[in-house]
């Protein structure tokens, strides 16, 4: 069985470390993991460690680390835009989009979007992605901790202006004559992908995102959900750029 990660804010300097508050609490009372069980710590920044639980108490773990590693920021980076969706839709893409590799995820305020992120809403609800990305970040073990963009969320303007500094931007559009899996790709910066809401991209939107440079690309015959199509997208990336595979 694999072990487990939590997540701290920041790797131990000694040799020794107490595992307590919510993570300890989640690996003492839920998980049960008990003296003698190794699990592993992250910052979520790249640091990660391998330790041993030498006590257990109610809430907290005692450990004593045995070994530390660092893992450098990937580059290029795997950006995504993602259209708001509603209800959990949102937080099932970035949960997906987070176990398959994405750096950061930028909620975007798409004119097609039913659910409009407004004032201690949208913080709330841009707060359930962050915590749903640091979630799926511990299950699937990753050492960093993609970084959830917005204020709460981005305008359109604002996503064209970072589409035009990306080293490789792209729009996923179903009437796209280019393929994600063929077009050119660099071999460092920001890559960008837009992916819409429940209706789409508006047209104008669109001509925004190519006028900034960005490319319109489509996966395949078939039209993918709002939650699965940057998911989909990431996994060509991923293998084209080397993350995945030998």
């Amino acid at each position: 069985m694999s072990r487990s990660q939590f997540l701290v804010d920041a790797l131990p300097a000694g040799d020794e470390f107490l595992l307590d508050g919510p993570e300890g609490r989640h690996a003492a009372a839920v998980q049960r993991i008990g003296p003698g069980e190794e699990l592993l710590l992250a910052d979520g920044r790249g640091a990660t460690a391998e330790a041993v639980v030498t006590a257990a108490g109610k809430n907290a773990l005692t450990l004593t680390i045995r070994s530390r590693a660092y893992e450098p920021a990937p580059d290029p980076r795997l950006v995504v835009v993602q259209g708001i969706a509603k209800g959990d839709r949102g937080e099932l893409a970035v949960q997906a989009m987070t176990e398959v590799g994405v750096d950061e995820i930028v909620p975007w305020a798409a004119t097609r979007s039913v659910s409009r992120w407004r004032s201690e809403r949208g913080d709330k609800a841009r707060d359930r992605w962050i915590a749903t990305a640091r979630e799926a970040a511990k299950q699937s073990r990753r050492a960093w901790c993609p970084a959830i963009a917005g204020d709460p969320d981005e305008s359109t303007r604002t996503v064209a202006a970072r589409l035009g500094a990306a080293a490789a931007a792209f729009v996923l559009h179903e009437e796209a004559a280019t393929a994600l899996a063929t077009a050119a790709l660099p071999a460092r910066g920001d890559v960008l992908l837009v992916v819409g809401p429940e209706g789409g991209i508006a047209p104008e939107e669109v001509a925004a995102f190519e006028e900034a440079g960005a490319t319109p690309v489509r996966l395949g015959p078939t039209v993918l959900r709002t939650s699965t199509a940057g998911v989909a997208a990431l996994s060509v990336l991923s293998a084209r750029l080397g993350r995945w595979g030998p």
